[in-house]
């Protein structure tokens, strides 16, 4: 099965920080900008990048090959305390924060072993994208390759994530100037990018962007490179993921402008909302539900208009028909701020301790693994109007005989299903869908517990996603989805997937 991680992105001077804003941040934790080279360590970098400045004009940190020793005395022997990601130690490719011997600080990203088996292929690549300086992304400045082990070591951004400050904020939520200036500084660094031959990015998200010292966002670098040498380019939630990609495993450049378009969608709403689900409410003009009502006055009807135009043009089905990121940057400097409003990044000084929404009770049964519990739940569900257009063409082609055996086929199944009887119901499941008019989200639902209590978690988790695709609106496939990670080992991507399920329900 494959699974989840996104490759594209100029340089120009950034807004300058009102003083108070810089009065804020100076009270925080932060990284110089200024990274020195430690003694005896030959930079793999050329001369041009001595004379490289970050936004803030200070000379950037040359590239250099670290040793793991050094990053295992930097992060505490690799501890789980020092874990910054969203992932966790049982996670693959987790990023660790560190402090150097000198009293620097880092983020380092830590490779599942044998991700990338020819070293020099690693630092060849890390060694491109270590060239990348631009003010508006973190700076990969090393790496290490020693063994099976292979890390990337970048700036460290003390202000956290885009995700952090736009979905659990604890003050107040981010204001309009602040989310356009993301959303802008998202589009430069693209742009820079591409300008220095790179021109795929790889899941481009909220947990992506994050925020400098004075508050500015910034891009990580670790996107710019792929998870492991040979596929994986996605680790976020597939019903994000491009087209494409969903149907031939592969990333183009115009992948990075879908997942721009996603990120556009989560600025305006101030959720994560699936893009199928959000270009439903496109096409029924539902463009006030769109909007996060906390940005009421703060922009335009005429501005809020060619937002929801830009993002609906960025999640088109097919590559050809998305804009450039010329278009996308002239058209975002066309867009206003509100006079008189400030711009820092909301919050950065706590973190927020906002819980997530309450969970339905089949939520609380898939995030605690309850496979009784949630078969008796599907039970109850029984099939509800996610299959109102799949049983009315199945009903007619039934009066026409054509699909009677078929008809057979779901009935011996469900009947399987209510028994008990798991194996037995994956094999008429797997006949009904074979013949099927339409796709049904019921039975992929129920197929998938099927597969669940067979312990065939993967397949499991394929039919949870198909029917997230298939019934984008509904948080039951999120929910499933959560339990089969959890049966993988993947905790941090199945909490995000009950958060997804939960904030869907609510929305």
């Amino acid at each position: 099965m494959r699974w989840s991680c996104f490759k594209p992105w100029r340089r120009s001077p950034s807004a300058s920080v009102k003083s108070t804003v810089v009065e804020e941040m100076g009270k925080l934790s932060s990284l110089s900008p200024d990274h020195d080279q430690e003694p005896g360590k030959k930079p793999f970098s050329s001369a041009d990048n001595n004379n490289n400045k970050d936004r803030e004009g200070s000379s950037s940190p040359r590239f250099r090959e670290f040793t793991l020793e050094e990053l295992s005395v930097a992060t505490e022997g690799f501890s789980a305390s020092n874990i910054v990601s969203e992932h966790n130690e049982k996670v693959p490719n987790i990023v660790y924060e560190g402090t150097l011997n000198d009293g620097k600080k880092i983020a380092i990203k830590r490779f599942q072993k044998l991700s990338w088996p020819d070293a020099s292929e690693f630092i060849e690549e890390a060694q491109a994208v270590g060239k990348c300086r631009s003010q508006y992304m973190v700076s990969l400045v090393g790496c290490c390759s020693e063994g099976q082990e292979r890390l990337l070591v970048a700036e460290f951004m003390p202000n956290g994530t885009l995700a952090k400050h736009l979905f659990h904020w604890e003050k107040r939520p981010m204001k309009w100037d602040m989310r356009l200036k993301v959303a802008v500084h998202t589009a430069k660094a693209l742009e820079y990018c591409n300008d220095m031959g790179i021109d795929l990015y790889h899941d481009l998200n909220t947990y992506r962007i994050l925020f400098d010292k004075a508050g500015n966002p910034r891009l990580s670098c670790f996107g710019l490179m792929k998870c492991i040498r040979e596929g994986k380019s996605y680790s976020t939630n597939l019903a994000f993921a491009p087209p494409e990609y969903l149907r031939q495993g592969i990333v183009i450049p115009e992948s990075s402008l879908f997942s721009f378009g996603t990120l556009l969608l989560d600025l305006m709403s101030g959720k994560h909302i699936p893009p199928n689900h959000a270009l439903d409410l496109f096409r029924g003009k539902n463009y006030l539900v769109l909007m996060d009502s906390a940005l009421d006055g703060q922009l335009s009807d005429d501005d809020r208009t060619e937002l929801i135009h830009l993002a609906s043009r960025c999640l088109k089905t097919e590559p050809e028909g998305r804009p450039s990121l010329k278009l996308l940057l002239s058209a975002l400097s066309g867009l206003k701020t509100v006079k008189g409003e400030n711009t820092p990044a909301p919050s950065y000084n706590k973190t927020s301790t906002k819980q997530p929404s309450r969970l339905t009770p089949l939520g609380e049964a898939c995030s605690r693994m309850d496979l009784g519990g949630i078969h008796e739940l599907l039970e109850k569900l029984g099939y509800g109007e996610d299959d109102v257009a799949v049983t009315n063409e199945f009903s007619f082609q039934m009066w026409t005989g054509d699909m009677q055996e078929n008809a057979d086929y779901k009935k011996h199944g469900d009947a399987a299903f209510r028994a008990k009887d798991f194996e037995t119901a994956i094999e008429f499941y797997t006949e009904f869908m074979s013949g099927a008019p339409a796709v049904s989200p019921t039975v992929l639902t129920r197929r998938c517990l099927c597969y669940l209590m067979s312990d065939m978690f993967s397949e499991a988790l394929s039919d949870a996603m198909q029917a997230q695709v298939v019934s984008p609106e509904c948080s039951t496939p999120l929910y499933l989805q959560a339990a089969c990670l959890l049966k993988l080992g993947m905790e941090a991507e199945a909490k995000e997937a009950l958060q997804h399920g939960s904030a869907l329900e609510a929305f």
